[in-house]
């Protein structure tokens, strides 16, 4: 059973950076490939970025692609995001997932956090 809690969503205005975290619960957290998907108001939950256990391998769609990094510290059970150069259609609840696959499909989630918001304004 693995628990994940994500941090730091908030406001921020087009243009500006956020680093969001999801902190994971249990001892096998460096086992589970990682990844970031987000859902915005009235649209389906879309995939941002994946980190294999090792964090040597990196996946993301073009839309994030150059502006968003996905990373992980094994020791401190947890994953990041940080996103640059936000734009209005960034806006959305984020979601942490674990898979034991490295993979990048909601289906493929194993266990997912509750999200946190991100809004950015125009």
């Amino acid at each position: 059973q693995v628990q994940l809690v994500e941090s730091g969503g908030g406001l921020v205005q087009a243009g500006g950076s956020l680093r969001l975290s999801c902190a994971a619960s249990g001892r096998t957290f460096s086992s589970y490939a990682m990844g970031w998907f987000r859902q915005a108001p009235g649209k389906e939950r879309e995939f941002v970025a994946a980190i294999n256990w090792s964090g040597a391998r990196t996946y993301y769609p073009d839309s994030v692609k150059g502006r968003f990094t996905i990373s992980r510290d094994n020791a401190k059970n947890t994953v990041y995001l940080q996103m640059n150069v936000l734009k209005p259609e960034d806006t959305a609840v984020y979601y942490c997932a674990a898979a034991l696959a490295f993979a990048w499909t909601s289906g493929a989630m194993d266990y997912w956090g509750k999200g946190t918001l991100v809004t950015v304004s125009s």
